[in-house]
């Protein structure tokens, strides 16, 4: 997807034998993601109008335009979700798109290179930078807190750390 459209769920599989599909919603509000169709996938540039029939456990069952049977639901599944980023609230000074932090150059507070953000994973404690260190593949995970990541310039594309001692090698 194109930085014009924000990641805003995935399916999680069929749910029931009528063509609904288990959505997990990664907005603030997550019922909210139904305001937010149509729907984009890679493989559907047109998107899928969203029908919340009711929670279940970890999402919704939801109802996604032009599936009908368990087998459609069923090849969805590990399926992101794309919304158009003007379709989303905007953000206070201290909050950010995942989207946006990946590929920043990270650096730490005296202006030595890091690495790049590779990713941002979140695990139920709080969302993770993934680093990956200049210079090779290796990744390291670092919280992403306001100590951690005092100053984040996305005008720059650069993020400033300040890492636990230790935790980047040479740093």
């Amino acid at each position: 997807m194109d930085n014009d459209r924000i990641c805003v769920g995935v399916i999680a599989g069929a749910f029931g034998v009528g063509g609904e599909v288990r959505l997990k919603s990664f907005c603030a509000d997550p019922a909210a993601i139904a305001d937010y169709a149509p729907l984009y996938t890679d493989e559907n540039p047109d998107g899928f109008s969203v029908t919340i029939k009711r929670p279940v456990k970890n999402g919704f069952a939801v109802r996604l335009s032009g599936v009908k049977t368990k087998e459609q639901a069923d090849a969805l599944r590990g399926v992101q979700l794309y919304t158009d980023r003007a379709k989303l609230p905007g953000l206070p000074d201290d909050e950010y798109y995942h989207t946006d932090l990946i590929g920043l150059m990270a650096l730490d507070t005296g202006g030595q290179t890091l690495g790049t953000v590779k990713d941002v994973q979140n695990h139920g404690a709080g969302d993770l930078l993934e680093i990956q260190m200049t210079g090779g593949s290796a990744t390291v995970l670092l919280p992403f807190t306001l100590v951690n990541a005092p100053t984040v310039d996305l005008t720059a594309g650069r993020i400033i750390l300040d890492p636990p001692d230790g935790l980047f090698p040479n740093g």
